[in-house]
């Protein structure tokens, strides 16, 4: 096995994994890279009212802006995040990506993508009513990330 590291001030960090086939090694890789990528305790603090409410990140379906505020959506509910799109970004795993200006998807609980003619397409979530709206300019991506997830599975 090759490994090779390349720093350049100018790139954003990615890591690249380049195999002749998928097998436990590879997985494993990927298994550690993904859970290196998430919060170290998988939990955030959410709120609603006046309650704070620690909410595994697993559990949430999306992350939308809302005028000047940012909720996170489990399957039945809404939460106030008090943190910004692109810190979320930042924190959550590779099973998080953003679709739009507004919105950042959980790939995990997507159920399907109806393709719109207009600019924008459908995401609809397993066992929920909830939708969220893809941009032309991430759909490729998002098709893309959901197809090598399905690979990996």
């Amino acid at each position: 096995m090759k490994i090779k590291l390349d720093i350049d001030p100018a790139n954003e960090n990615e890591v690249i994994i380049k195999a002749n086939e998928f097998n436990d090694d590879v997985k494993s890789i990927y298994d550690m890279l993904n859970n290196k990528s998430s919060p170290s305790n998988n939990h955030l603090l959410l709120y609603d009212d006046n309650k704070e409410y620690i909410i595994n990140i697993n559990d949430i379906l999306f992350f939308e802006t809302e005028l000047d505020n940012v909720y996170a959506h489990t399957k039945d509910f809404a939460f106030l995040c008090k943190l910004r799109l692109y810190e979320l970004e930042e924190l959550l795993p590779l099973s998080f990506m953003r679709i739009s200006k507004s919105t950042i998807i959980n790939i995990t609980h997507v159920y399907s993508i109806e393709r719109k003619l207009s600019s924008t397409s459908q995401v609809q979530f397993n066992n929920t009513h909830k939708e969220v709206y893809v941009s032309r300019r991430y759909y490729r991506l998002l098709k893309d990330k959901l197809l090598e997830r399905s690979r990996l599975l």
